[in-house]
């Protein structure tokens, strides 16, 4: 039976391997994923990364370099990443860990191809694209970190 969250697979075992910055999980039904910090930083449940209602995620530029610091508990149900760029806010369930390690893949061309619709970088050095505007010249003065959000 899964609990509210959807549970329908448990960690059985979770290692955080800090030199090649991953978490590496395996599930009780033997499947084993692997997730680059830069991945679940990128892809953060957190309402700062989605947003609060559909069409509203970030897109997230210049964090290849991204390394985790800590994960704790919380609960039963899930883990709080606390990331070097201090971005601490995600919660990341049992759920939301097992389907983003089986869409890995697909998720990652995702970001991928989102950051270059939009003429940014994984490179925190060149966050946008030598050709785009500056966040001022566009009227968006969020990239900073201006809006209130920590990014």
């Amino acid at each position: 039976m899964s609990d509210t969250l959807g549970t329908e697979h448990w960690p059985v075992e979770i290692r955080h391997r800090q030199a090649e910055k991953l978490l590496e999980i395996e599930f009780d039904d033997g499947k084993t994923f692997q997730y680059p910090a830069e991945l679940l930083r990128v892809e953060s449940p957190s309402a700062e990364v989605q947003g609060h209602g559909p069409g509203q995620k970030t897109i997230v530029p210049g964090r290849r370099h991204v390394g985790i610091m800590k994960v704790e508990p919380v609960g039963h149900y899930a883990i709080r990443i606390e990331f070097d760029d201090m971005h601490d806010t995600g919660i990341y369930s049992w759920r939301y860990l097992y389907d983003m390690g089986r869409d890995k893949d697909r998720i990652w061309q995702g970001y991928l191809d989102a950051l270059a619709q939009h003429g940014l970088s994984r490179d925190p050095r060149a966050v946008k694209a030598p050709a785009a505007q500056s966040p001022a010249a566009s009227g968006h003065s969020c990239g900073s970190g201006g809006c209130g959000h920590k990014h």
